[in-house]
């Protein structure tokens, strides 16, 4: 999880995503940051996140997307 805390820190530094819960909805992260996200969890956790996984409760907050990667990693 701390890889993780690192790639969302270099997109908003500013951002406490131990306690964040709403990076989609409170429109912390945007369109192109979820790309960036995308495409660096991609790289780091050598996932795929694909179309039908975009969906604001898996971007709400670390926690949801740490349990994405999780998953994601479980049907490789």
């Amino acid at each position: 999880m701390d890889e993780l805390i690192e790639i969302l820190k270099d997109i908003h530094p500013d951002v406490d995503y131990e306690t964040a819960t709403d990076l989609v909805d409170g429109k912390i992260l945007d369109s192109f940051d979820i790309i960036s996200l995308v495409s660096e969890i991609a790289d780091k956790f050598d996932v795929v996140v694909s179309a039908e996984h975009m969906i604001p409760e898996n971007f709400n907050s670390a926690q949801a997307l740490w349990d994405l990667i999780q998953r994601l990693e479980d049907e490789e």
